[in-house]
């Protein structure tokens, strides 16, 4: 038996370093994208990867805070190994050192110097996450610079588009790189980077598979019936600066509120109910369900950020699809201009307040924290992508009583 060892310095107390390989929520922050486990011996350990790779093992020994031990059996492996993790604390700095043990045999060689990188650059990432927040994964991510929507047969009918597999652009976003390739809202994506894009939202990660910003990529969208080809650059990532301060943050958070939501609210000016609820065709939304769409973020921020502070996290196997019978509660339930406007005003402040409580040891764990000044300090990016939508939704009502 030999091994692999990979080592790096946190400057952080060795309970948080080792909660980052003992909590789910923590895992998926910084080495896999879905994680379900259980800390104590015999306790499961199931990490996955979008695409097709996982690995599958349990906790062979645990000292908390000091170290642990775990079988790892990936998809990609021929056997289980063992991976020991110990954590040494010194002056509030926490030195982390991974061994991962593997056959001594010629042929383990190969999957010896994959382990080597992997761990070490987990292991980069870890130090970032835990240190700053920033998930490099996502730093080093590129953004194509649109709002990805539903799909389904009717629309591919009304689009005129003649296949029903794809990603639908509900919008895109100024400067970036889709705007700037000429894409369009509507625009059906089915090939990104030589992948064949499908209603399964994965398919287009795999497309961005290697890539960075400023990288070209060739993308193939119907645009109703006619198919076309271009080359797009793919922006760079800008990172926000999130004050790892739960006040700070819910008083910036307030201020990108009150710059994007007058923008909201003045489209329903001089507006009367009736044309607020009124839909442009059968099957699109109205202006007021348009707004309960954009409140529904909201609230799923609500019992998201509950999720994160309990460390509970929940695993889906995807985004989901807009459901229109709860577009159609929330606009039956807030029937006028008012009543509407004035809820979605209430939810925030609900979403504001919670961030302003929120307890110093959660806003320690600064990978978490900043995932949390992400959705909190850019709202306008959601609101001012639908507001096309709401103007045309009330211009539409207004002819047809014309």
């Amino acid at each position: 038996m030999k091994s692999v060892m990979s080592s790096t310095e946190v400057n952080v107390p060795a309970a948080m370093a080792y909660r980052a390989f003992t909590n789910a929520t923590s895992l998926r922050e910084w080495l896999c994208d879905a994680a379900t486990v259980e800390a104590h011996p015999r306790g499961r350990m199931y990490l996955w990867w979008r695409g097709d790779f996982y690995s599958s093992g349990h906790y062979l020994e645990v000292d908390k805070d000091r170290s642990l031990k775990f079988r790892w059996y990936s998809s990609a492996d021929p056997a289980p190994t063992e991976v020991q993790v110990t954590f040494v604390e010194n002056g509030g700095s926490t030195r982390v050192t991974l061994e991962h043990f593997i056959p001594d045999d010629p042929a383990w060689e190969e999957m010896a110097a994959g382990f080597k990188d992997e761990w070490e650059s987990s292991l980069e990432n870890l130090k970032s996450v835990l240190e700053s927040g920033i998930d490099l994964r996502i730093a080093n991510r590129p953004m194509v610079g649109f709002v990805p929507g539903d799909f389904t047969p009717d629309q591919a009918t009304r689009l005129g588009v003649p296949v029903t597999e794809g990603v639908r652009l509900d919008g895109v976003v100024d400067g970036m790189g889709a705007q700037r390739a000429g894409l369009q809202k509507d625009d059906l994506i089915v090939g990104l980077n030589g992948v064949t894009i499908t209603n399964d939202f994965s398919t287009f990660i795999q497309g961005l598979a290697g890539k960075k910003g400023g990288d070209p990529v060739e993308v193939v969208f119907y645009r109703g019936p006619e198919k076309k080809t271009i080359t797009m650059e793919l922006t760079r990532r800008p990172m926000l600066e999130v004050p790892f301060d739960a006040a700070e943050l819910a008083r910036q958070g307030r201020r990108k509120f009150d710059d994007a939501l007058p923008a909201l609210e003045g489209c329903f000016e001089g507006i009367s109910d009736e044309a607020a609820s009124a839909r442009p065709e059968p099957g699109e939304w109205s202006a007021l369900e348009v707004v309960a769409h954009i409140m529904h973020q909201q609230r799923f921020e609500l019992l998201y950020l509950a999720e994160l502070v309990n460390g509970e996290e929940r695993v889906s196997d995807g985004f989901g699809d807009n459901l229109d019978s709860q577009v159609e509660a929330t606009a039956e339930t807030y029937p006028t201009v008012e009543a509407m406007l004035g809820e979605y005003r209430r939810t925030v402040d609900e979403l504001l307040l919670f961030v302003e409580k929120l307890p110093a040891e959660f806003v320690a764990n600064k990978g978490s924290f900043y995932r949390v000044g992400q959705f909190i300090l850019q709202p306008d990016i959601h609101i001012n992508t639908h507001l096309p939508q709401i103007k045309a939704a009330i211009e539409a009502a207004r002819a047809a009583v014309r």
